[in-house]
């Protein structure tokens, strides 16, 4: 499953009193520091972060890095969090089920890293803020608080869209759609071949989706406006054709996808398109891997393209996922933890990662990509298409609000007849006021 998932947003257990700093001793019996790094093992594995740890100990004798990785990270590290026992680096993007990383975000638990972009790269001459991709820093996923401080340092990236099979549209003789009106039009063709246009994972996976359209419908000021609850920014115009746009879609949905959409079924869903009874689906680079020893029809070769333009030669959005490490600001060897994150922009690091398909925001980095990747990453060099990064600003957590959950999960109801564009207009605008109030 996608490393950086969005499902219900649900906060965990607010972890409430910080010990000011972690309990144990300072370093190994040989006397060196010992550096605690806790990572996700999302779909590029754990090999990769094994190596590069191996390379940063052999150039830093006085460091010994112990990693603790896991399919479920945050239910290994959040008891010992709430006992005071905090790891120093952590690999954990936004997004996922237990929300640990929003979590801390809310609760300003994190260690401020802005003097990480500053900071030389061990064994190299540039800084790591010369090395990363421009835009990638300065947006809601680095910056949650809206200022000119870092927290969450971007440590992979990969282009999110809608999915399909080439090979099928080279059969068929189809275009890909560049506008909505093309979209829909192939939705009623595929649909006369029983072949139904949408599909999703789960609706979490609609996080991508959504992101990119609202800002293809408004423009960047209307997608910051809904990312930071501008007063009822969900009763516009704009907001009203998002979900008129989505709403049409579900109604192409393949009909087994409400009910594989869980965690334990996602895959059911994306293994729609490998045996071309689904079009589309959102999904993001991780994909190929993730579904590299499942059955596909013959000929099947992946695909990747932007939502369609809302007006023909529209500028097109494509959501970039961004992995993110962090410093809990209860971290014994902050210092350490922050020389650490640094060498993680290494051309030593960078080449170990992107031996596992993990692509990091590196200037030029992309050149040296190989095969579907490639190909992937070509989005970005496409003029009419530009990368958006970020999500939701954090604000004081509210009672009984999901904003993520009432804007992606209710499309299983929208699909399913349990639930109306009208109301799910209405208790977005509900959700996006209370956490506006929450953030004056």
């Amino acid at each position: 499953m996608r490393r950086s998932l969005v499902l219900t947003g649900a906060a965990v257990t607010v972890l409430g009193l910080l010990a000011g700093c972690s309990s144990g001793g300072s370093g190994s019996d040989s006397g060196k520091t010992t550096l605690k790094v806790a990572a996700l093992e999302g779909g590029y594995g754990r090999d990769m972060y094994t190596q590069v740890i191996k390379q940063y100990e052999a150039s830093h004798p006085d460091i010994d890095v112990q990693l603790q990785i896991s399919k479920s990270i945050e239910d290994e590290i959040t008891p010992n969090m709430k006992a005071g026992r905090y790891p120093d680096v952590v690999v954990l993007g936004q997004g996922r089920k237990a929300a640990l990383t929003e979590t801390l975000i809310k609760d300003k638990a994190l260690e401020d890293l802005t003097p990480v972009l500053q900071a030389k790269i061990p064994g190299e001459n540039k800084t790591v803020g010369d090395k990363l991709t421009k835009g990638i820093v300065g947006n809601l996923n680095t910056n949650p608080y809206g200022t000119d401080k870092t927290y969450l340092m971007p440590m992979y990236y990969a282009p999110t869209g809608l999915f399909y099979n080439q090979g099928l549209f080279e059969q068929k003789g189809w275009k890909v759609p560049g506008t909505w009106d093309e979209m829909f039009a192939l939705g009623d063709t595929a649909e006369k071949q029983g072949i139904p246009l949408f599909t999703y994972p789960t609706a979490g996976y609609l996080d991508s989706f959504f992101f990119a359209l609202l800002a293809d419908i408004g423009g960047e000021q209307f997608y910051e406006d809904v990312m930071t609850y501008k007063q009822d920014v969900w009763k516009t115009a704009n907001a009203r054709k998002a979900l008129d746009i989505t709403t049409k879609l579900l109604g192409y949905a393949a009909p087994a996808t409400v009910g594989y959409a869980n965690e334990q079924d996602f895959t059911k869903n994306q293994q729609l398109i490998l045996d071309n009874k689904a079009l589309f689906m959102p999904n993001g680079t991780w994909i190929v891997g993730e579904m590299a020893d499942a059955p596909r029809a013959k000929g099947f070769k992946w695909g990747l393209t932007p939502l369609p333009a809302v007006t023909a030669g529209g500028k097109r959005y494509i959501t970039t996922s961004v992995e993110s490490a962090w410093v809990p600001s209860a971290a014994e060897h902050k210092d350490a933890a922050k020389d650490f994150i640094a060498y993680l922009y290494s051309d030593e690091a960078a080449k170990t990662f992107a031996q596992s398909n993990a692509i990091q925001p590196i200037e030029g980095i992309a050149s040296s990509l190989s095969g579907e990747n490639a190909e992937f990453y070509k989005v970005y060099e496409d003029p009419s298409v530009a990368a958006l990064v970020g999500g939701f600003a954090s604000t004081a957590p509210v009672a009984g609000v999901d904003i993520k959950a009432t804007l992606f999960d209710t499309a299983n109801s929208i699909i399913s007849g349990d639930t109306t564009e009208d109301k799910w207009q209405a208790a977005l605008n509900d959700a996006s006021e209370k956490l506006r109030q929450a953030g004056d």
